[in-house]
């Protein structure tokens, strides 16, 4: 059933696992047809058991985990397998509770980061003084990694209270490989530290990963302008800059809906579509992966974008719903087709509509 695969899918993600999610679709035309099942797979038994897997396809797989992009992998004029990669939330985690980390775990929290704030003391470290925050934990520097256990995907900053726990976050850090590792300080301070890494035995090139001093060059004095600052660093490393969830730089962290997603796990008595973008291309308000759902009273949940093209899509999955079947639609949003609509974008998109 459709409601256990996207249950499984959830579980996955909220357990911090990457995985796939594999639509079979049996074509009429290039366009329209039916699904015929899903399939969900994380990566770790794509990699340990894929013996009884098409050796292509497990590539295909393998391949939109690299890029972060869903692919329509066609496997005759019939048959084709939407890929679509899915990735934890990823987290910031923020060192230290003090007066930067609480407007930074809010600004976090806003652009879709899982929010985990650690501090040694029980004053800073509690979820009154962090309600956006999925996780605070109020632990020794040295011991809190071991309940942190840092990913690939994690983008870490160190804002401690002093410069000795600021260097046992760091050299904590530098034993994992995450996607983001920054840490405040003057460039004094920040010299020096280095200098004492080198002399550790610390690669210098792992060192010039390290942002530091960190955030963006802004004038930041504030708090809050600090940790506008240092959200904005961050933003740039995910979106502009890649990860090392890539071996290209060039990862595209997908779109991610995850009400979209539990609801789809929620049982219905008014029939719905599942619209996803498959495909985009130049300006678009929403990339590949973005997902809403529409009921055939109506009501929607989630949104690829939204404006007249969002409506027409939302029109045009009545006809899935009531039919049983899938469509694929070309959504224009250049030139004259975007003028006509008063779009302020600039580019096409492929979106699927299925009937769940």
């Amino acid at each position: 059933m459709v409601k256990n695969v996207y249950e499984n899918l959830s579980k996955d993600l909220i357990e911090g696992k990457e995985s796939a999610l594999l639509t079979f679709m049996k074509h009429l035309n290039p366009r329209e047809g039916s699904i015929e099942k899903k399939l969900h797979i994380s990566k770790a038994s794509l990699l340990n058991d894929a013996s009884t897997m098409d050796p292509e396809l497990q590539k295909e797989i393998l391949n939109t985990f690299h890029s972060g992009i869903p692919h329509l992998y066609h496997r005759s004029e019939e048959a084709s397998i939407l890929i679509e990669p899915y990735f934890p939330r990823p987290r910031l985690i923020i060192l230290g509770g003090g007066h930067i980390a609480k407007p930074l775990c809010e600004f976090g929290f806003k652009v879709g980061f899982s929010v985990v704030v650690a501090d040694d003391r029980p004053t800073f470290a509690n979820a009154n003084r962090f309600p956006e925050a999925d996780e605070v934990i109020c632990e020794d520097f040295q011991r809190v990694f071991d309940t942190l256990k840092l990913r690939e995907s994690d983008f870490v900053v160190i804002v401690t209270r002093g410069h000795r726990h600021d260097g046992v976050c760091l050299r904590n850090t530098l034993k994992s490989h995450p996607a983001y590792i920054g840490m405040i300080g003057s460039k004094r301070r920040v010299r020096e530290m280095m200098s004492q890494l080198i002399e550790e035995g610390y690669d210098q090139e792992r060192l010039n990963t390290v942002h530091s001093p960190i955030g963006l060059s802004i004038g930041a004095v504030t708090p809050d302008e600090i940790a506008v600052s240092i959200i904005a660093e961050v933003i740039g490393c995910r979106r502009a800059l890649g990860t090392k969830l890539s071996n290209n730089n060039k990862f595209n962290w997908p779109e991610f809906d995850a009400d979209v997603i539990n609801q789809i796990c929620v049982a219905s008595e008014v029939p719905r579509a599942l619209i996803t973008i498959i495909a985009s291309k130049g300006s678009v308000p929403r990339k590949a992966g973005a997902k809403m759902i529409v009921w055939l009273d109506g009501r929607t949940m989630g949104s690829i974008g939204g404006g007249c093209s969002e409506a027409n899509i939302a029109t045009l999955s009545r006809d899935v719903i009531l039919n049983q079947r899938f469509s694929i639609e070309h959504v224009d949003m250049t030139g004259l087709a975007a003028e006509d609509e008063g779009m302020v974008c600039g580019g096409t998109m492929e979106v699927l509509i299925e009937s769940i």
